[in-house]
């Protein structure tokens, strides 16, 4: 079995100090509200940065977003500082040529596809958004992430981090990932989700430790719905241990969505053993 996944996330933590050679701060007054779901606050639009242009590294401190026809390059790496918030949850275009880094108590929102924020045809999006990565996401006790169709070259890496008050979900869905994801140790408050749906990852996929509480569509038999796993292909192992709910497929599961069992290249262990057949019906 590879364990490799958690070691390297202690090296990608230890190696990202590279200084940044542009700042964004909240300063800034923003032209416009990047989504019709703004995820860094309802004032995202009047106290945010609106993003766009080419930078070598690049820093985000208090809020920014990147607007629907917005473009946004970074040759080297782009970190969201502690406690800051970047909102690329929209049509607009990201490319990271090296490393995410998220920061403790950050948000990060990068990406968009059809059915990411409700129903098909729901705003922000209208399509499938070009935003890549060229090196790692990795994030250190993270007030939360929205990872949705984001082609990553290595790993996707979140430990620790959540929140006490209600209202945030932690979803990766329809990731493209070459290496690893690891989602270890998130614990959300009353409302919240984390789950991971139909993603590709070339190497393991581990959900470990995580804590959500929400209930699914009928709160009488499904009174906690955090935690689905459905959809997924990996080609190394599926590993879900000691996360509250267990995994499971939850009301996410629908086949004909994508959100059907999960493809394993090796095993399946722990709460996804089973999460790898249809469910059974009584």
């Amino acid at each position: 079995m590879r364990f490799r996944i958690l070691l390297g996330a202690a090296m990608m933590v230890s190696s990202s100090a590279t200084i940044a050679t542009a700042f964004v701060g909240s300063a800034g007054i923003a032209s416009a509200d990047p989504t019709s779901a703004p995820l860094c606050g309802s004032s995202e639009a009047t106290t945010g940065t609106a993003l766009s242009g080419d930078y070598y590294n690049l820093t985000v401190s208090g809020i920014a977003f990147v607007a629907s026809d917005a473009t946004l390059n970074v040759s080297g790496d782009l970190r969201v500082a502690p406690g800051a918030c970047l909102d690329a949850f929209s049509m607009g275009t990201v490319h990271v040529g090296r490393d995410v880094i998220v920061g403790p108590g950050a948000t990060l929102a990068l990406g968009c596809a059809p059915g990411s924020n409700g129903p098909p045809g729901t705003p922000p999006c209208s399509g499938v958004a070009d935003d890549t990565v060229g090196g790692n996401i990795t994030a250190v006790q993270p007030l939360t992430m929205y990872l949705t169709a984001v082609t990553v070259r290595w790993n996707v890496v979140s430990i620790g981090g959540g929140f006490s008050t209600p209202g945030l979900n932690f979803p990766v869905k329809s990731m493209n990932i070459g290496g690893d994801l690891v989602l270890q140790g998130w614990h959300g408050g009353p409302g919240a989700w984390i789950g991971a749906l139909r993603n590709q990852v070339g190497g393991d996929m581990l959900i470990s430790g995580n804590v959500g509480d929400r209930p699914g569509d009928n709160p009488a038999t499904d009174p906690n719905d955090s935690t689905e796993v459905d959809g997924n292909t990996v080609g190394g192992y599926l590993i879900c241990l000691n996360n509250t709910p267990p995994a499971q497929y939850g009301d996410a599961y629908d086949e004909a969505t994508g959100n059907g069992p999960n493809t394993v290249g090796h095993r399946a262990i722990g709460e996804c053993a089973s999460l790898t057949t249809p469910p059974t019906t009584s």
